[in-house]
């Protein structure tokens, strides 16, 4: 339990520790050098030593004596030792004051800056807001960590570079920095709710901790009906997580779920937010997508799914927020209004969209509706074409089997002319 407290403790002072040392001082990647050094510190001593009566003044003191250090060793710096020691608090001077305003969103801002590409808005986000580790996020992405130390490096020598300073971007760039740092966390989460690769369905420490980074967005951002959103279809999604898989860890689809198993009070609570949300802002993709969630999670059974709805939620996802993945899921919901063939028709006008090529979700999608069409030679192809091109394993062993509950009967052969499935 005191190890747990450390870790929540750590998670939530990382990010206001790292605001005040880069609003002092500016170099955000120095700084950022300099509260890691801080948090490791405090996993070494904290169990031994107890947790300080001001942890975030205690995390501050050490990562500022560190920045003195650093600086005093860099000749060239000399002469800011002064005036960085000066700033420098006691362990019994009271800090709080210095949190007197949140610096989270400029972070956020900073790690998600356009300049770097998606996997290295991530790595930062969750190194420098998140609190993980170098080792952690690599272990979550299935890199090696000298790897993601490099990339992290990089990361932060790309912003040091652009000469981006600790401050909210101009009014005219806001709604775009806000926007990227949203898909960031919507990144994170569906990173953790399916993981692309491995032997787990689920990353739940990426998962809880985007729903805990996007709970710090909305109330930093109380009046965005989108961060409302997006923290409304994170919960309304992750409710579901228990019911995934099955004692043995095979894949579960969602019209098979026990839904007794899903998490009521996410529900609840998604639900709500959604509720207050809708109708008071201008509504964007992730209020939609919740709405849609939300239509799954109320539905008592699978059967009585308002699929109508849905089709209609998925054609204004369709319109507003255009995308190969989009189109997918309204086949999906097309499926269920109009049939299969006419969903075989709408997958089919994603042939060739170079978006999917790194994906299997195209031939999961189409082998459902071909199986669902009656056309089980076809559909065992694209479920082993969509099992070949996954490296999730959970998503390999269910469309492998699906594959094999369509194999024709084997006629005049002998027990070892008999093939195993394809993996």
């Amino acid at each position: 339990m005191a190890t747990a407290r450390i870790e929540d403790l750590l998670r939530e002072s990382a990010p206001q520790v790292l605001g005040v040392l880069a609003r002092r001082h500016g170099q955000f990647d120095t700084c950022e050098d300099a509260v890691q050094e801080a948090l490791t510190a405090a996993v070494v001593q904290w169990p031994q030593t107890g947790i300080p009566d001001n942890p975030r003044a205690w995390l501050l003191t050490v990562a500022t004596r560190w920045l003195v250090d650093h600086w005093r060793s860099d000749s060239a710096r000399r002469r800011r030792e002064s005036a960085v020691a000066a700033l420098a608090p006691t362990l019994e001077e009271p800090v709080d004051a210095a949190y007197g305003h949140d610096d989270t969103l400029t972070l956020l801002f900073l790690c998600c800056h356009p300049e770097l590409a998606p996997p290295s808005q991530i790595a930062l986000t969750l190194r420098a807001i998140g609190g993980l580790t170098t080792a952690e996020i690599a272990a979550a992405f299935l890199v090696p960590e000298p790897a993601m130390a490099k990339r992290i490096s990089r990361a932060k020598q790309t912003i040091r570079n652009t000469g981006a300073r600790f401050e909210p971007p101009p009014a005219d760039q806001l709604a775009a920095r806000v926007r990227t740092v949203l898909h960031v966390l919507y990144l994170i989460f569906n990173e953790g709710y399916t993981a692309t690769a491995g032997p787990l369905l689920h990353r739940t420490d990426l998962s809880t901790e985007a729903i805990r980074l996007t709970r710090l967005l909305h109330r930093i951002l109380p009046n965005s009906g989108e961060a409302a959103g997006l923290l409304s279809l994170m919960l309304l999604t992750d409710a579901r997580r228990e019911a995934r898989t099955d004692g043995n860890g095979w894949l579960v689809p969602l019209d098979q779920q026990r839904r007794e198993l899903w998490d009521a009070d996410a529900i609840a609570e998604g639900l709500s937010l959604l509720h207050r949300t809708l109708g008071t802002t201008t509504i964007g993709p992730y209020q939609v997508q919740a709405a849609i969630a939300a239509l799954h999670d109320e539905a008592p059974t699978a059967e009585q799914t308002d699929w109508p709805q849905i089709l209609a939620l998925y054609e204004v996802l369709d319109t507003i927020a255009p995308g190969p993945l989009a189109t997918l899921s309204r086949a999906v919901a097309v499926a269920h209004v109009h049939g299969p063939t006419a969903a075989l028709a709408l997958v089919g006008t994603l042939d060739g969209d170079d978006r999917l090529a790194h994906t299997h979700r195209l031939e999961a999608v189409r082998a459902h509706l071909l199986e669902e069409a009656g056309n089980p030679t076809a559909a065992r192809d694209a479920y082993l074409r969509a099992a070949r091109a996954t490296a999730s394993r959970p998503e390999q062993l269910y469309l492998t089997m699906r594959a094999a509950h369509l194999r024709p009967p084997l006629k005049n052969t002998t027990p070892d002319e008999v093939s195993t499935v394809e993996e």
